[in-house]
């Protein structure tokens, strides 16, 4: 057998060859054809006495491609390995005029994608933003609104009054068909509110979506469901077909309330409750703010590190590799993202392989476990029913073939390079309110 690889360095591809000869298959072949001599049923014949030349005239051909094929695939994953060979996806067969019929010898030609050599920004190099969330009073209105309907009770009257909302389909006027699914606070309507007021079932209103919510294409998308450009683009009049009123009391500010919220005895008044609701948002905007940091992170690493990628062997690998998902075409259509999320993979298996990032099997059970005890609302369980909890936890990990566990690995994996990358960046905090956030990161 002979293998040489032809490259091209300024494309960063490669031509592999695969020359065999028959004596680099012909024992292999000769000994898997007397193997199935022996399995082989033919009619006239009792199992395991077939003769091995009726097997061969019968079977041979097969046999002798599979043969091949397995022998291709070791030995070109063999010498990729021992010539630390950096490939991007995996090799591409090139179509060849074989006959196994005819031909002693062989060559099978593989096409490569070749990953280049690149290095990181120095430490330091790279500044990025964190927004820094304050809680203002309309935010913490709008949860202790959520909290009210959440847990107060709900009526659904005949007519409707301020503070109502409205449960009905809302379209825009000329357009065919029922609308969309809205429920409509008509509190939130700083526009003229009475022509919603006094509303019964049936009633259809029909009144100009913009004015309705002071041109605020934000408050628009959140009542309606259309995107934020969407609700920019919304104009002109609107029909909205009230199908219910819901009216929803306020709960008493109580111990029930408070252990329906958070937990038993977590809070034991009005001003601790205040205080967890604020501590509760500001805790879910830090994760956001980190959650967006990350990203920040990862676009400025993608678009500031150079990294020179084989165009057209990436899009035919993509398409070889989701045959029957991906065409050309739409390979072609979305390629700048499928090179980005290729540059995030190699600049994320660098840091790994620089920083040596590992992750244990007890780092896997272990956070399966959180997340188990997370779901029960027990999240300090004692050790003893924590362990008693590992079998459990183990067991969900072998599902589906182990697909849980490379799930879980992958993200603590993912979790320690960007806090390896954190280290390594200038992060300034910069103060915005929580509407400028949702704004900024919708």
């Amino acid at each position: 057998m002979n293998i040489t690889l032809d490259k091209n360095d300024e494309q960063l591809t490669g031509l592999l060859k695969v020359q065999l000869t028959e004596a680099d298959y012909a024992t292999t072949v000769d000994k898997q054809i007397k193997e199935y001599s022996k399995r082989a049923q033919v009619k006239g014949f009792r199992p395991g006495m077939v003769p091995v030349g009726m097997v061969r005239k019968m079977y041979g051909k097969g046999i002798l491609a599979e043969e091949i094929n397995k022998m291709l695939g070791k030995s070109v994953d063999a010498y990729i390995k021992e010539n630390n060979i950096k490939l991007l996806g995996e090799p591409l067969p090139v179509p060849s005029d074989v006959n196994f019929d005819t031909d002693k010898d062989f060559e099978f030609q593989f096409e490569l994608g070749l990953l280049p050599d690149f290095e990181l920004p120095a430490e330091g190099a790279l500044q990025v933003e964190r927004h820094q969330v304050t809680i203002d009073e309309e935010t913490l209105n709008q949860t202790n609104e959520q909290i009210a309907r959440q847990y107060g009770e709900t009526t659904n009257p005949e007519e409707s009054e301020a503070g109502d909302y409205l449960f009905g389909k809302l379209k825009k006027a000329d357009e065919e068909g029922e609308g969309r699914t809205i429920l409509l606070p008509i509190a939130k309507i700083t526009g003229d509110s009475a022509q919603f007021i006094g509303k019964k079932r049936g009633d259809v209103v029909t009144f100009d979506l913009q004015a309705a919510f002071g041109n605020d294409a934000a408050t628009v998308s959140s009542v309606t469901g259309l995107s934020k450009e969407e609700a920019a683009a919304a104009t002109g009049d609107y029909v909205f077909n009230v199908e219910k009123v819901n009216r929803t009391t306020a709960p008493e500010m109580n111990q029930e309330l408070f252990d329906k919220v958070f937990g038993p005895e977590a809070v034991a008044s009005q001003e601790e409750f205040d205080a967890k609701v604020r501590e509760t948002i500001q805790s879910n905007y830090d994760r956001e703010s980190d959650g967006a940091l990350n990203n920040s992170i990862v676009e400025q690493l993608v678009s500031t590190v150079e990294i020179k990628v084989p165009t057209e062997f990436f899009k035919k690998w993509l398409v070889r590799a989701n045959e029957g998902k991906l065409t050309p075409e739409k390979v072609e259509e979305h390629y700048s993202d499928y090179e980005k999320e290729l540059k995030w993979s190699m600049i994320r298996n660098k840091v790994v392989e620089d920083a040596g990032l590992k992750v244990s099997n007890d780092e896997i059970v272990d956070r399966t476990l959180d997340k188990i005890m997370g779901q029960f609302n027990m999240p300090n369980m004692p050790d003893e029913m924590r362990e008693s909890m590992r079998q459990y936890a183990d067991s969900f990990l072998k599902q589906e073939n182990g697909k849980n566990y490379v799930s879980e690995y992958e993200a603590i994996l993912a979790e320690k390079v960007l806090e390896n990358l954190r280290g390594k960046v200038v992060v300034t905090d910069k103060p915005v309110t929580a509407e400028e956030f949702r704004t900024l990161h919708s």
